[in-house]
């Protein structure tokens, strides 16, 4: 059976900048969940960071851009936490080897996680296109990355997957 990484907030965990989860609630995520396939994780909170937490966006860029050293990820007071997600994306990547797997289901916008849009760095609750860094680096190593907005993306892949 081929195994999920998912954003642990999307189990409803508490880990969310704010402290608070975004359970979802859709009937095929569900089904996931009750076959054993949803691995949770929050890059984040293995990265260090506590919950809650001041919020955080890249600035200079996109996820890729934080993993190649040419953007950066601040809180509104300017304190540079980028490291806390390089590790976290980091243990994101192992989590996914030690089970084997090829496909993600993340929260979108956030500046781990984000796979089509993540805020603009200026705080202003602005998003333009671009991925997270633990969505970044897990894509670099072939790992197929859907936010929960796209599951039935994210099934097709499954089947994809399964099929090979």
């Amino acid at each position: 059976m081929e195994r999920i990484l998912v954003s642990a907030c999307l189990l409803g965990q508490p880990v969310r900048f704010d402290g608070t989860g975004r359970r979802s609630d859709d009937a095929l995520f569900e089904h996931w969940r009750r076959e054993g396939r949803l691995v949770p994780f929050c890059p984040e909170v293995r990265g260090g960071l506590p919950v809650p937490r001041p919020p955080a966006e890249i600035s200079g860029g996109s996820g890729a851009d934080v993993l190649d050293g040419r953007a950066v990820i601040l809180t509104p007071d300017g304190t540079d936490v980028t490291r806390h997600f390089v590790l976290g994306a980091r243990q994101a990547l192992e989590r996914a080897r030690s089970y084997g797997i090829r496909l993600a289901i993340l929260k979108e916008g956030s500046p781990s996680c984000g796979s089509t849009r993540i805020h603009d760095g200026s705080f202003a609750g602005r998003k333009i296109p671009g991925a997270g860094v633990t969505t970044a680096l897990l894509e670099r190593h072939g790992i197929a990355v859907f936010a929960e907005d796209s599951l039935e993306d994210a099934a097709a892949r499954l089947a994809e997957l399964e099929r090979r």
